[in-house]
């Protein structure tokens, strides 16, 4: 059996993403926790330290996801969002990242993240963005 843990809408804003996500919020009365470039480790291009890096907007079985793109990056209004794939292992990440991707395009290749995730982007050979991640168990 092919299991996977959640399939998510994952938007892409303009550097507008914390007012979007507070106004959803708002309107779906849902808990919104942001993180902010600035809060990333490591070098940050000054002009990005006000974006987001990830937001989520959580209520009972429904979760809404969203960043900025990074200043200089792109942006496309209507190709800004992509299904987000949380997987219930690195097998299933391993296999669900190559069988979507095939004959499409690899973004950002299968990695180890620092927020403690195996992380992957691609867009498949229909043009739909793809984003998959597991998280793996905390170490204690």
């Amino acid at each position: 059996m092919k299991a996977v843990t959640a399939f998510t809408t994952y938007l892409i804003f303009d550097g507008n993403c914390r007012e979007a996500m507070t106004f959803y919020g708002k309107c779906l009365d849902a808990e919104l926790r942001i993180v902010s470039y600035s809060d990333v480790p490591g070098d940050v291009p000054a002009e990005a330290k006000g974006r987001v890096m990830h937001a989520n907007l959580a209520k009972p079985r429904t979760i809404l996801m969203a960043s900025d793109t990074m200043p200089g990056v792109p942006f496309a209004q209507g190709s800004n969002f992509s299904v987000c794939v949380n997987c219930e292992s690195e097998e299933e990440i391993e296999r669900l990242f190559s069988e979507i991707g095939e004959n499409g395009r690899v973004t950002m290749a299968l990695h180890d993240a620092f927020w403690g995730a195996r992380f992957g982007t691609l867009t498949d050979q229909f043009g739909i963005n793809w984003m998959f991640n597991f998280e793996r168990p905390a170490q204690g």
